[in-house]
This record gives structure tokens, sequence and C-alpha cells, in this order.
């Protein structure tokens, strides 16, 4: 698709509810903020991933929002510069050899040295860069309970759950009910576990983005009639150690590393629906 010559061009594309939930007053007025690079296309719960992609970078002017958050990552490092990373690793589950923090994110390397350089055996995506970086440098270290509870029962995750909901386990749940991979998938590539089913659910897997900030997810199958659905669960613990921005980061990023996982196995089509 071609890039939008305007707002809209945008605007065609959103399915004109007036929902507030990107922020805005009315989706004419989120078309042109996106347009002018005010707000990035992700806002809007309505859009799914494919139209996102499709529509990404489509305003000339500058983008706001992947140019603040490349502030805020650059401010992050700075706080890095200033941090004993010998003592945040013990504090947050990782190990400090002298010269670099290595967490396993994922079941992988992910490492920054006192500089704030970022080093992994894994692509370095924002979405895992910006919570390491923050887990880092505010974690309280307080491990894990094992008592699970829901995104909005977190603090701050109440307001934020609509969209946590929409983004994270609706896109999900699109995900697992076509590609029935996934979940296998998450234990032997992402070094999760799968567990005894949680809540009656099916099946139950646990993955670690982070040491101390374990993600259970849970999948419900359809039967007799009843649609299928997934949950996510935190330790109750996981808003000591992230903060509730960082927390929503690693569900939408999860989620959309999932979905490339499922067009990489032939599931577009089905997963985009």
């Amino acid at each position: 698709m071609a890039k939008p010559k305007n707002a809209m061009e945008i605007f065609q594309h959103l399915d004109k509810s007036n929902c507030r939930e990107c922020g805005e007053k009315t989706c004419l007025a989120f078309a042109g903020a996106v347009f002018k690079g005010a707000k990035s296309l992700d806002r809007c719960p309505k859009l799914d991933s494919d139209m996102i992609d499709q529509l990404s970078g489509g305003s000339e002017a500058p983008n706001l929002a992947e140019r603040t958050r490349e502030e805020y990552l650059g401010q992050l490092k700075d706080e890095i510069r200033r941090t004993d990373l010998s003592e945040a690793a013990e504090r947050v589950g990782g190990r400090f050899n002298g010269k670099k923090l290595t967490l396993k994110v994922l079941g992988k390397d992910f490492s920054v040295d006192a500089e704030g350089t970022l080093s992994a055996d894994i692509h370095i995506n924002p979405w895992v860069a910006v919570p390491f970086l923050n887990y880092v440098l505010y974690a309280q270290g307080v491990s894990p309970t094992g008592d699970w509870v829901s995104f909005r029962e977190l603090e701050n995750g109440q307001e934020r759950y609509p969209l946590f909901q929409k983004r994270c386990e609706e896109s999900m749940k699109s995900v697992a009910d076509v590609y029935t991979d996934l979940f296998d998938d998450m234990v032997h590539i992402f070094g999760g576990k799968e567990v005894d089913e949680a809540f009656e659910s099916d099946i139950a897997v646990v993955i670690h983005p982070l040491p101390k900030v374990p993600i259970m997810i849970c999948y419900w199958a359809p039967e007799d009639g009843l649609a299928s659905s997934l949950n996510i669960f935190y330790d109750e613990t996981a808003d000591k150690n992230l903060d509730i921005g960082s927390i929503f980061t690693l569900g939408a990023g999860l989620t959309q590393m999932f979905e490339k996982l499922a067009q990489r196995h032939g599931y577009v089509a089905a997963a985009g629906g």
C-alpha cells in the first residue's frame, strides 16, 4: 500500500466508532494526529496488525512517537551509566562479569555494559530493550510468589486493561486458534515450561521475558458451542519489579512475535482474520 498522502487516507481505514481509546475525541482527530506524527497507529485498538504494518510510516512528517521512544531509550541508557551493575545483577537475578550485566530474556542471554550498550543472542527490539533497562534500573528484586493475577489487578493496570485485552489477549488468542504449534514453540524456542492446567485451562505455559517477571498464558479450546479464550496472567509481584507500561509493552511485543511466527508457518490469513 502506498503511503497515505493525507489524514483522510488514514481515516478511511479506521472503524469510525469514535471510541476515544486512542486518547482523541474522534477517529478523524486521531487520523490527523497520526499523519502529523504526533501519535502512532498502534494506539488504535480497532486496527489489526496487518493494517498497521501497511499504513506505518505513512506520514511524511517525522514520526514523533518513534523519536520519543528513542529519546526515552537514551535516557534509560544514561541512567545505566550511573548505576552499579554488580549490585543490579544481584538484585534482578542476573550475573555480572566485570563488564556486562547479563539476564535471561526468553531463555536467551541479553546484556548491557556500563556505557548502556546492549547486546543479545536475539534481535534487540524496542519492546524488549525498554522493559529490560527499566527492570535493571528499577526492579525491587522481589521474588515471584507463584500467585497469579490478571493485568488489571496490577498497579495502574485497570485503566489500561481494555487496550491490553485487545492488543494482547485477543490477538494472541487469534494466533493460538490457528497456529497449533504455538505453545510447543513457547516451550522449546523461548525457554518456557508447560504447567498443570491452571484455572481449568486446556493448556498453560509459563515463560520468563525477565527473570523475576514470569508470564503464564492459559488457553481454553472451543468446546460444545463455546468460543475459545486466552488469558495472560502475571505473578502478583510483577508490578514490584516492572512498571505497568513496560509490562504492557512486553505483552504486546510477545503477541507481535507470535503473529510473525504464525505468518512464517503459513497461518497469516487465518490469524489475521
